[in-house]
């Protein structure tokens, strides 16, 4: 199993409308390329000094299929993500194998 892991700090500014689209339409999104099993959002519960930090987490069976992710959908929902929020978050991904 792979995981996939976004980490995304979001601007009070439009926490809540962001929080309601990942919920609502970005992680269904992701989760239905058929790429990922799952998607979960957590909280990190650290203070930071501006804004709200998140882990968007999306299960994966294999790397083959991570592959078809980045591929064929991945710069489309970023580009959504983008368009919609603009500069107000900043996010980095990571990768972790099950072992």
């Amino acid at each position: 199993m792979i995981l996939y892991n976004v980490t995304v700090n979001i601007e009070d500014a439009v926490h809540d409308e962001w929080f309601t689209w990942m919920k609502e339409t970005h992680i269904p999104d992701v989760v239905n390329t058929g790429c990922f099993s799952s998607g979960t959002i957590f909280k990190i519960l650290v203070e930071e000094q501006t804004g709200t930090s998140y882990s968007i987490q999306y299960r994966s069976p294999n790397m083959a299929a991570i592959d078809r992710y980045m591929a064929n959908f991945a710069p489309q929902l970023r580009q959504d993500a983008i368009d919609k929020f603009g500069d107000k978050f900043t996010a980095f991904r990571t990768l972790l194998e099950e072992v």
